[in-house]
């Protein structure tokens, strides 16, 4: 019976007598302790890093949302502003105009004229080229 293919390797493992067995494998530079320690605990290092990650995006949506919110008085002189430059056009003014007329920021406008139309200050129409127009309720011609 001839041998087999794994008691060849097996025999070629094992030292030859009187020979040198060569030099010994360097020591790797990467510990292998380390590794063995995140498989053994992986259950509980991935989701404790999973939770960090999640609660350092949290932070940083609220900090983003706060940081594009006004205070109060800054929001009131704004739509005090805004009121008066629509009273001076009765036909109303689109967004793009009345931004660059308050010289606020489109999104900030936006959420401003929003919240003055849900108070009953402004009414809004949009027209055939998709533009908002924005008109004082109570001013101007027909209401939409």
């Amino acid at each position: 019976m001839p041998p087999s293919i794994l008691s060849l390797s097996l025999l070629a493992q094992l030292p030859i007598p009187g020979m040198d067995p060569g030099p010994e494998k360097p020591a790797s530079s990467v510990d292998p302790n380390y590794f063995e320690l995140l498989e053994r605990n992986s259950h509980i290092v991935y989701p404790a890093l999973a939770v960090v990650v999640l609660g350092l995006i949290t932070v940083a949506i609220l900090q983003a949302s706060k940081a594009q919110d006004m205070d109060g008085a800054v929001k009131a002189e704004f739509k005090k502003l805004i009121v008066d430059e629509l009273r001076r056009y009765p036909a109303g003014l689109e967004t793009p105009a009345l931004a660059a007329a308050t010289g606020l920021d489109r999104s900030k406008l936006v959420r401003l004229l929003h919240q003055m139309q849900q108070d009953g200050v402004l009414i809004s129409h949009t027209t055939t080229q998709r533009q908002t127009v924005w008109r004082v309720k109570g001013v101007g011609g027909r209401a939409y």
